[in-house]
């Protein structure tokens, strides 16, 4: 090998070991540490809740009802817990649904009747009464069977005219805006019912209203008129101002308005 090249190799050699040793001088930096903040425990109780939708009307069986965690910040004081009622489940069983629970709902006691007492009085608000009242059960007196219990309706009582000849028969509206109960035995509806026919409804009524109705259904047929559930709670509109007060009177087959 010529001198010029083996003083220029030696020379590379000479710079690549120093430059070595100066990069094996130098200190690490040590490597980021990640540090995790402990997160504060959030603070749970056992909570009796339903344990698949309950139905106004039903029963409680064991397997209606579980016990769920339930934040500590979000617990009501109407809320059964486990801590406090170790026997709530088995309390609870056998009881009446009052008014319905979904699923994972909490279960409040005010809800729900005991078994021995009377639901139908239990679901009725208060000051109210209970009337039941005979309907005709193909349907002509009941809206064809499309009445459902919590629909509103009127109630329209159809007679004889005493004071017509043998023919005349009458219709008046006694009461508007009146909440039906139940339809027979049934008080919710219930696996997709859309029709339901019976002998019966039940009507919550005012003391006045029920005196009202329980004279009517002896002296005539009462039928009733399904309204609008955007009418709940509105006054009956009468389209001709003049028939205010007035009753239809149906003589030999024709009908016609008179007063009162």
């Amino acid at each position: 090998m010529k001198p010029a090249r083996l003083a220029v190799l030696t020379v590379a050699i000479v710079a690549g070991c120093g430059a070595a040793l100066l990069m094996s001088g130098e200190e690490k930096l040590p490597e980021p540490v990640l540090r995790i903040e402990p997160t504060a425990q959030m603070a749970l109780s056992e909570v009796l809740v339903a344990a698949a939708d309950l139905p106004m009307g039903q029963t409680l069986k064991p397997e209606d009802l579980r016990w769920m965690s339930w934040p500590d910040q979000a617990l009501s004081p109407s809320y059964v817990e486990k801590k406090a009622s170790p026997k709530g489940l088995e309390d609870a069983v056998g009881s009446i649904v009052r008014t319905p629970f979904s699923a994972n709902e909490p279960i409040r006691h005010e809800r729900l009747v005991k078994a021995g007492s009377g639901f139908m009085s239990a679901i009725l608000p208060p000051g109210m009464r209970a009337v039941a009242i005979t309907t005709d059960n193909r349907g002509s007196s009941s809206a064809g069977g499309f009445i459902l219990p919590n629909d509103h309706v009127d109630v329209i009582k159809t007679a004889r005219d005493e004071s017509g000849g043998a023919n005349d028969q009458f219709a008046e509206t006694l009461l508007s805006d009146v909440r039906v109960l139940a339809v027979g035995q049934i008080v919710q509806e219930k696996g997709g019912v859309n029709v339901v026919t019976a002998e019966t409804a039940t009507l919550a009524l005012t003391p006045a209203q029920a005196e009202i109705v329980t004279l009517a259904q002896r002296v005539g047929q009462l039928s009733l008129v399904l309204r609008s559930v955007q009418d709940a709670g509105q006054p009956t509109v009468v389209a001709d101002a003049e028939s205010e007060g007035a009753m239809t009177v149906v003589r030999f087959g024709v009908a016609k308005q008179q007063r009162r």
